[in-house]
């Protein structure tokens, strides 16, 4: 009989841990701008604007951010902020997030956007926004393609 108890007790339990650890729509991460900030020595420091669109039922409070953006296959600038907040349920935001961009990571940029297409380039952003109280968080993925400054016409003298 006793284990009968436990069996049941121990099924509950979990049931009841499986029903807490219910799947989330993924949220959606775009570039939504780019702003540079004053670096210091060998290195370039970037605002960027992420918009974070909460496709989910139930809003999102969040609590610190931390990201990698990647250029063209290839890794180029990371950030983390402190801020916190909540995304509304089917609703977005815009969070604003410091990122450095290490002088290596130029000098292999530079020479990549000499040899190829210089309108436009495809990006990824991985990171984490950080959750609040028990809530662990939520990761995120993206992928895009942002449009690049024109340069300017080289003039012949």
């Amino acid at each position: 009989m006793n284990r009968c108890v436990l069996l049941i007790s121990t099924l509950l339990l979990i049931l009841s841990g499986c029903a807490a650890l219910r799947l989330h729509e993924p949220l959606r991460v775009s570039v939504a701008g780019i702003e540079p900030l004053e670096g210091r020595g060998m290195e370039a420091r970037f605002a960027v604007h992420l918009r974070i669109q909460n496709h989910d039922g139930t809003p999102l409070d969040y609590d610190g951010i931390g990201l990698d953006l990647d250029l063209r296959g290839m890794s180029f600038a990371s950030g983390v902020s402190d801020q916190q907040g909540t995304i509304p349920r089917f609703g977005e935001t815009v969070i604003t997030v410091p990122v450095t961009v290490p002088g290596t990571a130029m000098i292999r940029h530079a020479f990549g956007f000499a040899t190829g297409d210089r309108t436009k380039a495809d990006y990824r952003l991985r990171g984490h926004l950080g959750g609040q109280g028990f809530s662990i968080g939520r990761y995120f993925d993206s992928k895009g393609e942002i449009t690049l400054p024109a340069m300017p016409p080289e003039q012949v003298h």
